[in-house]
């Protein structure tokens, strides 16, 4: 039964929101200003709804409008912002053995200055 209503109500929330879809242009696709409406509609509805129907979100019916909206309207927008990648193993592994090697040290030198305290009180 739940499960039956949130299908149908999935899908008129996927209709609305290919409406406000419809006063977008090709060349706004990409904007953020002018997409996040439809958008957080389209997200708050499957999610508002999953609510009220006692429904789990996110769910994989969730997760295939969210994707549909991007195969369909969002596949060529690039990030603004660069993808990271991460860094070549050689610099990795010196970011990784640097601090452990220096734990020693520290330790040693802790200990050091604590016993060199002690012998001038």
């Amino acid at each position: 039964l739940t499960e039956g209503n949130y299908t149908d109500i999935t899908q008129q929330c996927w209709d609305y929101f290919v409406d406000l879809m419809r006063n977008v242009t090709t060349s706004e696709l990409c904007e953020w200003k002018v997409i996040s409406r439809p958008y957080s509609e389209l997200q708050g509805c499957l999610e508002y709804w999953a609510d009220r129907l006692n429904y789990s979100y996110p769910n994989a019916l969730a997760e295939q409008y969210i994707f549909q909206s991007h195969h369909r309207y969002f596949h060529n927008c690039t990030l603004e912002h660069p993808v990271y990648f991460d860094p070549p193993e050689d610099v990795l592994l010196a970011m990784i053995i640097a601090p452990i090697c220096l734990i020693p040290f520290l330790v040693t030198l802790v200990i050091w200055r604590s016993k060199d305290g002690k012998a001038q009180a």
